[in-house]
């Protein structure tokens, strides 16, 4: 994994808003059928240009967009044998927290299923992973597309085991690890493909913190256990990729509302740290968690790891100035040390094929910026 050698280095989250041509054939953003092959074709285009817009906006370390999957994470339903999709079956899911309560009307809303509740996916039978050949086309138009257009370093997603089928319930296995086990044990060869390739995997994972308002409540204990078997299963989906090669994003939830019962970062910043990655990917500049820099002056970044804060946030319109970035990369690299540091953005900007959290002209404003920003650090911290 590429690091800041002598100056601070560009990374994002991953998502970015699919262009229309993609969107427009169908598929898991209309329900339609879809024309395979001009699917196929339109979205290795779509990839090999989203790579050439980043490169060209100055962002070292670029992705697909995640173009080539449905969503962030629902995505590895597809990919994966045992599940059964039930659309009556609705239930109000437990990672939304609190805000449903504390705020029903704008939740109603922005975020419908929260209080409507969200279709349930239910574990009937061995959880296998058949997502080869998805994978293996990911790969290659990625590899494709940075061939043409070179930048520093290419990542690639896939979800983390807290947060696969997060609307899940197990209806086979004998017992909650044997269920958590058998997803990281899928999960796993898609880990290993991505690695095998040349890539560096970010393991994305929203739930682990989302969870923490409805479990706390019901014990801090509860959430513990829950989060640290998870996080056992991650790691051992892991086992065997240098740590290097793997970057772990965990952010506090994509969707726009109050965001009042998020995890707070140093209650759960233990945990982080104990997944075997070489780089943690935490939001920090949107107006909830901007604070919690100050977690950094208590607990210390291990050694040989790097920190890719959000200097740029998805949750508003505003484009940050190129000097508040600045800012705010100083303030970290005095905590954690400039060459473990890379400037990253809150999370992505269309977690789900069909949404667009701001219009792509916005998104490519805030990489730019972002890109500026660095580039303000850097002097202030090389000279």
């Amino acid at each position: 994994m590429k690091r800041s050698v002598d100056r601070i280095l560009t990374t994002h989250v991953g998502s970015i808003p699919r262009p229309p041509e993609l969107l427009e054939l169908g598929g898991t953003a209309t329900g339609e059928p879809v024309d395979q092959a001009e699917y196929d074709r339109r979205l290795a285009a779509a990839i090999a240009d989203v790579v050439r817009r980043q490169v060209e906006v100055g962002i070292d370390v670029v992705n697909d967009g995640e173009f080539g999957k449905s969503s962030w994470a629902s995505y590895i339903l597809e990919r994966i044998t045992g599940f059964e999709h039930r659309p009556n079956d609705r239930r109000v899911p437990e990672w939304i927290g609190a805000d449903a309560e504390r705020f029903p009307e704008h939740m109603k809303i922005a975020f419908p299923g929260a209080i409507d509740g969200m279709p349930v996916d239910a574990c009937i039978g061995p959880i296998e992973y058949r997502g080869q050949d998805a994978i293996g086309r990911a790969i290659a138009d990625l590899k494709a597309a940075i061939a043409i257009t070179p930048p520093l370093e290419a990542f690639m997603t896939a979800v983390a085991p807290a947060s696969s089928a997060y609307d899940g319930i197990d209806e086979y296995y004998a017992n909650e690890r044997d269920y958590v086990f058998a997803i990281a044990d899928a999960l796993r060869e898609e880990y290993l493909a991505i690695h095998e390739a040349g890539l560096v995997i970010q393991v994305d994972d929203a739930v682990l913190a989302n969870m923490y308002d409805a479990l706390v409540r019901k014990s801090p204990e509860k959430y513990r256990q829950w989060a640290e078997l998870r996080i056992d299963a991650l790691n051992y989906a892991l086992e065997g990729i240098p740590e290097d090669r793997v970057r772990y994003h965990i952010c506090f939830g994509s969707w726009h509302v109050p965001h009042t019962s998020d995890a707070p970062l140093e209650k759960i910043v233990d945990l982080i740290l104990r997944v075997n990655a070489g780089a943690y990917s935490i939001e920090a500049a949107n107006p909830r968690h901007e604070h919690e820099w100050r977690v950094w002056e208590r607990v210390k970044l291990p050694n040989d790891r790097i920190l890719i804060p959000g200097v740029v946030t998805h949750h508003t319109v505003t484009v940050e100035h190129p000097q508040l970035v600045a800012d705010r990369l100083v303030r970290f690299a005095r905590l954690v040390g400039r060459e473990n540091l890379i400037a990253g953005s809150d999370c992505g900007f269309a977690q789900v094929d069909w949404v667009q959290r701001t219009h792509p002209k916005i998104m490519w404003a805030k990489y730019e910026l972002l890109v500026e920003g660095a580039r303000i650090a850097s002097k202030l911290l090389w000279g």
